[in-house]
């Protein structure tokens, strides 16, 4: 089973709010109590923290679905409904946010960094929060929102001081091992190293990091091996050691053309453009070659005989054995020499501006456009409230209805939509186009004390023609008056002779 994951496509979804409370308060003698309905609470919080103690994607791995818990519903006697806790994912240092189309969303950097990766949705606000002189008693409450949902994908790019860059079975993980407290896996096979291991090297006065990178062969930088894998991982170093074997049999191989070979698979490479860790471009930063297994005669030989021509090139050359210990102890103050000029000359770390961006005055908060062809058209309405105002309401109530057209009107979207050309019986599509609100646009009227109907009614929107009981009794009395009348009328007729007897004619 792996026990190192440096990548993994995560699916996050924040909490949903919770739906707010319409309820009247119930008190003896207090008839006209009020409303008393609660706010839902928000949804939890999905997000990305830094942590030093993490050094794996591998929890995200086997459990790649997240979700936060979501708000609780408002209840009578004034009762908030509880917020939903945040869900923080503690992810390694150097962690890279990537969208699914490969952009580049944050990089973390840094302990304690954080990154909001789907916000919860707000919670609805109850009849107590909606009540206002002129809706004193409101019958309907608002519904929470739905939470946010991402996918997203995690990379992890080491962040060590030094990179230890080779062949497979060149002695980086003999070397890591000998001058840091690290203990990796040391076979005599090649791609023993299948994961990055880090280890803290003491040189003096000086602390840094190194990082044993898997082995690289021909063609890494296009796939082949290991190397792509984890060549992102040199990426953030100060320096790049290239570990050259001069003991190896395998035929066409010697520390110049490895050394060739590990360099124009970097220079292939481009991975860390437009990351912000990586200021000094990878083919700019320092060099130092390391002639590893001297405690070989013939390897001693090879490296006395190629020195010469690699400090030509103007690299460092060390001649170590990591079997012997023998010029380990000149090699890592040497590297500390180049991790101290490094931290030294790197410019420090910009505090983020802060921005501010005034409204105008005349800014509009929607917009409005007609979309489609001459006679199959609709019109498009988006914006921040309009399309929260949408989603929070229940349109199995028809005040919530009328509620929701007021605001709509208040915000200026019908002036809108008779500026866009609309009129009545138009198509209207509120927010995103793939869960947009549809409906047939008829122009609102005005609300005022005198439409108000009962609790959860709105008069502008009742269509229900059946008769009240009010009406069946007045349309009964009025029957009853109407009879009354003829019978009277009629009586009148024949007291005045109108009538006559059939029997006497």
């Amino acid at each position: 089973m792996a026990s190192f994951v440096d990548r993994v496509v995560l699916h996050a979804a924040g909490g949903n709010g919770g739906n707010g409370c319409a309820s009247i308060r119930r008190e003896k003698f207090k008839p006209l109590a009020g409303p008393d309905g609660g706010n839902g609470g928000d949804g939890g919080t999905v997000k990305l923290v830094v942590d030093a103690n993490t050094t794996t994607l591998l929890e995200y791995h086997h459990s790649p679905h997240r979700r936060a818990t979501s708000g609780t519903q408002g209840m009578g006697d004034d009762r908030d409904g509880a917020k939903g806790g945040d869900l923080v994912l503690k992810v390694p240092d150097g962690t890279v946010v990537k969208d699914l189309d490969g952009n580049v969303l944050v990089d973390l950097v840094g302990d304690g960094a954080e990154y909001v990766v789907a916000a919860g949705g707000k919670g609805g606000l109850g009849n107590r929060a909606l009540s206002s002189p002129k809706r004193k008693a409101p019958g309907f409450a608002l519904l929470g929102e739905e939470g946010e949902t991402a996918d997203i994908e995690l990379e992890v790019k080491t962040i060590a001081d030094v990179a230890l860059v080779g062949f497979p079975s060149a002695g980086k993980s003999s070397l890591i091992a000998a001058i840091s407290a690290a203990r990796p896996k040391i076979a005599d096979y090649p791609f023993t190293t299948l994961v990055p291991n880090l280890g803290v090297v003491q040189a003096g006065q000086s602390r840094f990091t190194v990082a044993d990178v898997p082995g690289l062969i021909p063609g890494a930088s296009e796939g082949k091996g290991l190397g792509l894998e984890f060549l992102r991982h040199i990426e953030r170093t100060a320096m790049i050691v290239h570990v050259l074997d001069c003991a190896t049999l395998e035929p066409g191989r010697d520390p110049i053309s490895d050394l060739d070979v590990i360099e124009a698979e970097l220079a292939s490479y481009s991975g860390d453009i437009g990351i912000t860790g990586g200021r000094v471009p990878l083919g700019e930063r320092p060099r130092l070659v390391v002639l590893n297994k001297i405690d070989v005669p013939e390897a001693r030989e090879l490296a006395d005989f190629v020195k010469a021509d690699l400090e030509a090139r103007g690299l460092r050359v060390f001649e170590i054995s990591t079997a012997s210990h023998e010029g380990l102890r000149e090699l890592k103050f040497a590297l500390a020499e180049v991790v101290e000029k490094a931290r030294a000359d790197a410019p420090p770390p910009e505090p983020a501006p802060i921005v501010l961006r005034p409204r105008a005055v005349n800014e509009s908060k929607f917009t409005v456009r007609r979309l489609g062809g001459e006679t199959d058209y609709w019109f498009e309405v988006r914006g921040t409230k309009p399309e929260r105002w949408v989603r929070q309401t229940d349109f199995s109530n028809d005040e919530a209805v009328g509620f929701l057209a007021d605001r709509l009107a208040k915000l200026g979207v019908e002036d809108g939509l008779f500026k866009a050309g609309a009129v009545a019986g138009d198509e209207v599509r509120i927010g995103d186009p793939n869960n947009a609100v549809v409906f047939d646009w008829e122009p609102t009227l005005q609300t005022g004390p005198e439409l108000l109907g009962g609790r959860g009614t709105d008069l502008r929107l009742d269509q229900n023609e059946r008769p009240t009981r009010g009406d069946k009794r007045r349309e009964f009395t009025e029957r009853m008056d109407a009879k009354t009348e003829a019978r009277r009328e009629l009586w009148t007729e024949r007291e005045a002779g109108h009538w006559t007897d059939p029997d006497t004619d």
